[in-house]
């Protein structure tokens, strides 16, 4: 009974609050967030979770200290879902609505809306009727009477679901679904023809032209209204699958691309902030080649579980590909980000993943980096905090970085390692010498090496993750054959750090051929000659080099 009486009350101050803003030419935006602000601390109170939920949003969307005014046909948008919780509300935006006539018909008070359903049908009784009962069961409802007004709402009024009768007064239906369907498939919008003909010639011309659905008036009420049901949960599962990553249910790529697009454009418009956090689960391949893809996807699984519930409902966590995932942090600085992840880093790194006879643990390295002025488009952003991440991933990883620009000199000289793994020490020596003050760009540094076996390679100190590496690899050696530490090679590190060349006497083809499915990149036959040589390397080095 206290929850009831409470929400009367917020209702109430809804309702004033609405009565206050119609009489004043424009409402600042700091106003509306306060409001927003406001109703989201007491509606959390009580336990009205939705409104909570949604008051959170709108306070997200509205800057705290903005002086901006908003006119009552732009505020009146944002208060419109409210009145699926507060009927009273929606009897006061109706009225208001009703004072404004000839502004559209007022379509633009129901652009919030996701249930949308446009009928285009000639038959005024059908049309009230169907009207009637629709928004009674929560579906707002536009109606057309003839093609042109329905294409012009199609367009204007963004329906989520259509009703079309095949003979309307100007243009047949056949025509309006024609001129429709293609967009109507691209945004998802479920089309059910409607008439009295119900012909089996004009059920087959409806759905090979793309209606979903054919319906023969008359028609029980209720089946209509399952259908619709039918169709909006439907229609909300595919955009769900657009936009959630399949295995992971972290957003996808896609769904990064709009939320960073989305949340730039708030930052010009509001100068609303936020961090964008690259993640990169370390060394995962190896995870996979260990244990098998099964459990690696336990691991990127278990990584966006852990993720979600250390993060606030408006952070939005996204799989960029892989092992990697982005993090966008509304209203958040970088150090503020950098916490998080540490927190985030505790409990990831706790988890134990269990296999036959033991368990293993990950670890993942991310990079920070915060909007500005100056980094405020997408592929920016994204570079900044790669450029942070990888800065981790070179200093042992299992860390996070914050992007300065005194990563970017780091970044603008590379190295480059030329290793020579040969039991012939002229071969080596050559080689060694043409290489060693080789310039294969202007910031790119060389090295050149050599070893004469490759055990001797292997048990070495001889791997950065900073640096990049060509390993030229003798396929014939004492000890140790060359396939062997190729196989060691691409086991063990990362096959974007290194690129491997097979030197061999071998006129076998089967050797060349197991070589190359091993892992080598390409190969070279003894005797070569030297200029031949260092054009294969020339071309490797820009595959590797940035």
């Amino acid at each position: 009974m206290k929850t009831e009486k409470y929400k009367q009350l917020i209702q109430q101050r809804i309702t004033q609050t609405i009565d206050d803003w119609s009489n004043q030419t424009a409402v600042e935006e700091q106003d509306i967030h306060r409001f927003f602000h406001n109703l989201k601390g007491t509606s959390g109170t009580i336990g009205l979770r939705e409104v909570e939920k949604f008051s959170e949003s709108k306070e997200q969307f509205f800057s705290e200290k903005s002086k901006k005014t908003y006119i009552r046909e732009e505020w009146s948008e944002h208060l419109l879902p409210l009145t699926a919780m507060f009927p009273q509300v929606l009897q006061l935006l109706d009225g208001l609505d009703n004072a404004n006539e000839g502004q559209a018909d007022s379509l633009d008070d129901h652009s919030k809306h996701h249930n949308r359903v446009l009928v285009i049908d000639d038959d005024v009784e059908f049309v009230t009727y169907v009207k009637e009962v629709l928004e009674k069961n929560d579906y707002p409802v536009s109606i057309a009477l003839n093609a042109e007004r329905g294409l012009k709402l199609f367009y204007e009024w963004k329906p989520n679901l259509i009703l079309l009768d095949i003979v309307l007064p100007d243009r047949s239906g056949m025509y309006v679904l024609n001129q429709i369907v293609d967009k109507a498939k691209q945004q998802h919008i479920p089309i059910i023809m409607v008439s009295g003909n119900v012909s089996v010639e004009n059920q087959v011309n409806a759905y090979r032209s793309g209606a979903m659905d054919f319906l023969a008036k008359p028609f029980d009420v209720e089946l209509l209204k399952a259908l619709i049901d039918n169709r909006f949960a439907m229609k909300m599962d595919w955009e769900r699958s657009i936009i959630i990553d399949e295995l992971t249910g972290a957003y996808n790529r896609k769904h990064f691309n709009q939320m960073m697009r989305q949340h730039i454009d708030s930052f010009k418009r509001s100068n609303d902030i936020f961090s964008l956090v690259m993640i990169d689960l370390d060394y995962f391949k190896l995870v996979n080649d260990t244990y098998g893809h099964l459990q690696g996807d336990e691991v990127l699984q278990a990584f966006v579980a852990t993720t979600q519930h250390a993060i606030r409902p408006r952070d939005i966590l996204c799989r960029y590909g892989g092992e990697e995932f982005a993090l966008i942090l509304p209203n958040t600085d970088a150090v503020q980000a950098a916490y998080l992840m540490e927190r985030l880093r505790t409990k990831f790194n706790a988890i134990k993943f269990q296999t036959s006879d033991s368990h293993f643990q990950v670890t993942f390295s991310s990079g920070i980096t915060e909007i500005t002025e100056l980094n405020s488009h997408s592929a920016t952003l994204v570079d900044e905090a790669d450029q942070a991440l990888y800065s981790g991933k070179r200093g042992g990883r299992n860390q996070t970085v914050v992007y300065s620009k005194a990563l970017n000199h780091s970044k603008n000289e590379s190295i480059l390692n030329i290793i020579v793994v040969d039991d012939d020490p002229l071969i080596r020596e050559i080689i060694i010498n043409r290489f060693f003050n080789w310039k294969p760009t202007n910031h790119t540094k060389v090295k050149a090496e050599g070893y004469a076996d490759g055990r001797t390679f292997l048990s070495s100190n001889w791997y950065k993750e900073s640096e990049k590496y060509i390993i030229l690899l003798d396929g014939s050696m004492p000890d140790l054959d060359g396939l062997e530490v190729l196989k060691e090679l691409r086991l063990n590190y990362p096959e974007q750090q290194l690129l491997i060349v097979m030197l061999t006497a071998r006129n076998n083809t089967s050797d060349i051929v197991n070589a190359l499915q091993i892992g080598a990149d390409d190969y070279v036959v003894k005797p070569f000659h030297m200029q031949e040589l260092v054009l294969r390397i020339e071309r490797l080095a820009s595959r590797i080099v940035n």
